[in-house]
């Protein structure tokens, strides 16, 4: 994640080239730690229910 807070619960996009979908944060890891928010910086995991490829971006819906 570049930037922003992202917390459980929130909505994300993600889009690559063949890749359109949304999606409920429901948990998320850290480093192999479950947290309920990360920072901008970190490396995060999520759940989701299609295939996510390399160099697709996740946004955060408000």
């Amino acid at each position: 994640m570049q930037k922003g807070k992202l917390k459980v619960g929130d909505r994300v996009h993600i889009k690559g080239h063949t890749t359109d979908f949304e999606e409920t944060v429901t948990s998320m890891q850290v480093e192999h730690l479950d947290v309920r928010e990360a920072a901008g910086g970190a490396h995060v995991g999520i759940p989701v229910h299609e295939k996510v490829r390399e160099h697709d971006r996740v946004y955060i819906i408000q």
